[in-house]
C-alpha cells in the first residue's frame, strides 16, 4: 500500500477516534445536566398547573382545559391530574410523537429518559388532586444530534485540509523516491539517468547522490567496454589510409551476398585499380600517392553516402586496388554508375601521369547468390584485364549469365503494387533460438514473399531492391505489420519484424505506423520491430523513435549490428530488447581468432547493461559452440531452422 493511502486511512482512522471521543464526552458531560433540566422543567409545570388549578378543583371542564393550555406547548411527555381519594384520572394529556430530526440509532444510542414532577392541589387544607408531568427529551435530543453533527462536519473539513495538506507535502518530501524509482527502471532498461536535482532532506540527499555516483560508474564502464570494442573492430575491418573496408572485411561481406538466402540479392562487383601505381611513386612521391588514394577512398565514400544502401561496400584491397560490391543492380544501372565513377576520377589530377592514361582502371563481374567466391573474383579479374585493353573506356563489364531480372521497371512497380494492393504477400518464419538448447525457441523472424503474376513466390532479396527503388519500402512495412498482427491474432506467438529506414525517419509514414500499433494493443507483448543498423535515423531521432514505439507497447530490437560500433554508446538510452549481431562477424568464428575477440568485447560491453546478444547467419555447429562459450544468448541462421510458412 502506498504512503499516500496509508496517510489517508491513518487521517480517517483518527477522525473517526476523535469524533467518538468527542461525541462520548460531550454526552456523558451534559447528561446530568440535561436530565436536571428535564426534572426542573416537569416540576416547574407541575407546580404552575398544581396553582393555577386550586380554585378550580372541582370544576373538572377548566382542570380540562388548563392541561390542555400547557400540553400544546409541546415540550411534554405526559400530563395527568389524578384524584388522590379514589386514583381516578381527571384529566390526562399523552403523546407518543418522536422528532424526525433525530435518528432512532442516535437516541436509542444517547437514552435519555423522560423526566417527571408532580404537586398537589389542595381543597382548603386538604389535598384532593395530583398533577404528575413528565417533559418530553426530543428537543435535548435535537440539541445533542446539532452539537454532534457540527463536530462531524468540522472534523471533516479539518479532516480533507489535513489529507490535502499531507498529502501535498508528502508528494513533495518523497517526489526524490518516485525520480529514483524512475531511475531504476531506467536502468533496468539499460537507461542511465542521472538525476540532476538533489534534493534537501539529508536522509534522501545522501540516497540520490549514491544512485547518481552508480549510474556515472555504469556509464563510464559500459562507455570504456564500446570504445575498446570499436578499436578492435577498426584494427580488424577497416583500412588505415583511406577508412574504408579492407581486403578482409571485404571478403567476409563478398561471403555472406552468395549465400543463397531470402535476403541476398544479386548484383555486381567492381574492382578499382589505380593505373601505373609503381610509376606514381617513382614521379610523385609517397605522399602525394598516397594522397591520391586517399582522395580515391573519399570518392568512393561519397558514392555509398548518396546511395545510401547499407548492403553497398567499398573497399581497399592493397596497394592502389579498390573494390566496389553492389548488390541490387541490373546491367543498365552498372553501366551508369561505371560512366559516372569514371568522371569523377578523371577529375583526380595526378601530376606527373600521361594525360592520354586513365586514374584507374574499372572491371566489372556479374554475381549471384550461390556462387563460390574464388568464381566471382576470377570474372572480375579477367574484366580489369580486359579494361587495360580497351584504348575507347576505362571500364569492362562481364556477365556469364544474365543477372538482371527479366522485366522492366514498369513490370516490377505494376506487378509490386498489384501485389500490396491485393495483399498477394505470404509470410514466412525463421525460428531463433538460444545458444545453449537451440530447439527451444526466443521467436521467429518475419520474411516475405510476394506472389508474382504466375502465382509463384518471389523471395525478398529480388524484389527488395525494386521496392527501395520504387519508393515504397513504408508501404511495404504497414502491409507486413498488417499480416504479422492478423497472424497474431489467431496464433499468439514471439515474433519479429523488420522496419525500413522509410518508416522511421519520415513523419507522416511514422505516424501511420504508430497509429497501427496503437490500433492493436493486444498485440503489443508478442512483437518485436527491428532496427536496422545500417539506415538507423540520426542519434537525435533515434531515441524519440524508439520511445515512441515503446510507448505504445512494442518492444524494440537492433538488426545487423556491427558495422557501427561506435552507435554502442549510445544504446544504452534506447531501451532495446536485443542486439543482432551482423552475420559478416559470425561467419566461421570458429576458426578466425580476431573475430571471437571482437564478439567477447561486444559482449562485455553489452553485457554491462543486461542487453542480450543474438547471432545472424549461424551456419556451423562450430560456430554455435563458439556463441554458446562466449555466453550469446541466441541464434538464428539455418543451422537453427531456416525460413518457412507457418506451421504451428
Amino acid at each position: 500500500m502506498s504512503l499516500l493511502k496509508q496517510l489517508f486511512l491513518a487521517i480517517c482512522l483518527l477522525l473517526a477516534l476523535a469524533f467518538a471521543g468527542s461525541f462520548l464526552a460531550g454526552v456523558e458531560s451534559s447528561r446530568e445536566q440535561l436530565l436536571s433540566q428535564l426534572r426542573s422543567h416537569a416540576q416547574d409545570a407541575a407546580t404552575a398547573l398544581g396553582l393555577s388549578m386550586t380554585p378550580h378543583v372541582d370544576d373538572p371542564a377548566m382542570i380540562e382545559l388548563m392541561v390542555s393550555s400547557i400540553f400544546d406547548s409541546g415540550y411534554f411527555a405526559s400530563i395527568r391530574v389524578v384524584r388522590i381519594a379514589d386514583g381516578g384520572v381527571i384529566a390526562e394529556r399523552r403523546t407518543t410523537t418522536t422528532s424526525e430530526q433525530v435518528p432512532r440509532w442516535f437516541a436509542h444510542l444517547v437514552d435519555l429518559k423522560p423526566q417527571g414532577g408532580d404537586a398537589l392541589i389542595m381543597r382548603g387544607w386538604q389535598q384532593a388532586a395530583r398533577v404528575e408531568v413528565l417533559s418530553h427529551p426530543q428537543f435535548a435530543l435535537a440539541k445533542l444530534w446539532d452539537s454532534a453533527v457540527g463536530s462531524l462536519v468540522w472534523l471533516l473539513l479539518c479532516g480533507l485540509i489535513s489529507a490535502l495538506l499531507g498529502a501535498w507535502l508528502l508528494r513533495t518530501q518523497l517526489k526524490p523516491l518516485d525520480n529514483m524509482v524512475q531511475q531504476a527502471e531506467a536502468i533496468s532498461r539499460r537507461e542511465f539517468l542521472a538525476l540532476p536535482k538533489v534534493p534537501r532532506t539529508p536522509e534522501l540527499r545522501r540516497v540520490v547522490l549514491a544512485m547518481n555516483q552508480m549510474v556515472d560508474k555504469l556509464r563510464n564502464l559500459f562507455a570504456e567496454e564500446a570504445a575498446r570494442s570499436e578499436r578492435l573492430r577498426e584494427e580488424a575491418y577497416q583500412d588505415s589510409l583511406t577508412g574504408l573496408a579492407n581486403r578482409r572485411q571485404f571478403d567476409i561481406r563478398l561471403a555472406n551476398q552468395l549465400v543463397p538466402n531470402d535476403q541476398n540479392a544479386a548484383g555486381y562487383l567492381l574492382l578499382l585499380r589505380v593505373n601505373d601505381l609503381g610509376g606514381l611513386n617513382q614521379r610523385l612521391g609517397g605522399q602525394r600517392t598516397d594522397a591520391l588514394i586517399r582522395d580515391i577512398g573519399e570518392l568512393l565514400k561519397g558514392l555509398l553516402a548518396r546511395r545510401g544502401d547499407p548492403d553497398w561496400l567499398a573497399s581497399r584491397s592493397r596497394g592502389g586496388e579498390f573494390s566496389l560490391l553492389a548488390p541490387g543492380l541490373n546491367g543498365e544501372d552498372i553501366e551508369q554508375l561505371a560512366e559516372e565513377l569514371t568522371a569523377q576520377l578523371e577529375t583526380l589530377h595526378a601530376t606527373g601521369a600521361s594525360d592520354r592514361s586513365p586514374v584507374a582502371l574499372i572491371g566489372i563481374a556479374a554475381y549471384r547468390p550461390g556462387e563460390a567466391i574464388n568464381q566471382v573474383m576470377g570474372r572480375a579479374d579477367q574484366a580489369l584485364a580486359q579494361a587495360t585493353q580497351n584504348t575507347n573506356r576505362s571500364w569492362e563489364r562481364l556477365d556469364d549469365f544474365d543477372a538482371a531480372p527479366g522485366q522492366s521497371l514498369h513490370d516490377w512497380r505494376a506487378w509490386i503494387d498489384d501485389a500490396l494492393v491485393k495483399g498477394k504477400l505470404r509470410l514466412y518464419f525463421q525460428p531463433v533460438g538460444p545458444c545453449t538448447n537451440p530447439e527451444e525457441i526466443i521467436h521467429h523472424k518475419v520474411l516475405a514473399r510476394l506472389l508474382d503474376p504466375d502465382g509463384e513466390a518471389v523471395p525478398a532479396g529480388r524484389f527488395l531492391p525494386w521496392i527501395e527503388r520504387l519508393g515504397w519500402a513504408a508501404r511495404f512495412d504497414l502491409a507486413m505489420l498488417e499480416h504479422c498482427l492478423a497472424h497474431l491474432a489467431q496464433t499468439p506467438s514471439p515474433l519479429a519484424l523488420s522496419l525500413s529506414a522509410a518508416s522511421l525517419r519520415q513523419a507522416d509514414n511514422r505516424e501511420r505506423l504508430l497509429g497501427m500499433l496503437k490500433a492493436h494493443p493486444q498485440q503489443a507483448t508478442l512483437l518485436t520491430l527491428e532496427l536496422d543498423e545500417r539506415h538507423l535515423p540520426p542519434a537525435s531521432e533515434l531515441g524519440e523513435v524508439c520511445q515512441a514505439i515503446r510507448e505504445t507497447g512494442y518492444s524494440v530490437g537492433l538488426q545487423h549490428f556491427g558495422g557501427r560500433f561506435s552507435l554502442i554508446g549510445n544504446l544504452a538510452h534506447l531501451g532495446l530488447a536485443y542486439l543482432k549481431i551482423d552475420g559478416t562477424y559470425i561467419r566461421a568464428i570458429d576458426q578466425e581468432s580476431d573475430k571471437r575477440l571482437f564478439i567477447e568485447a561486444l559482449f562485455r560491453a553489452t553485457n554491462s547493461i543486461d542487453l542480450p546478444l543474438i547471432a545472424e547467419m549461424v551456419e556451423t555447429q562450430g560456430e554455435l559452440e563458439v556463441l554458446r562459450e562466449l555466453g550469446i544468448k541466441g541464434a538464428m541462421g539455418r543451422l537453427i531452422g531456416a525460413p518457412a510458412p507457418w506451421h504451428g
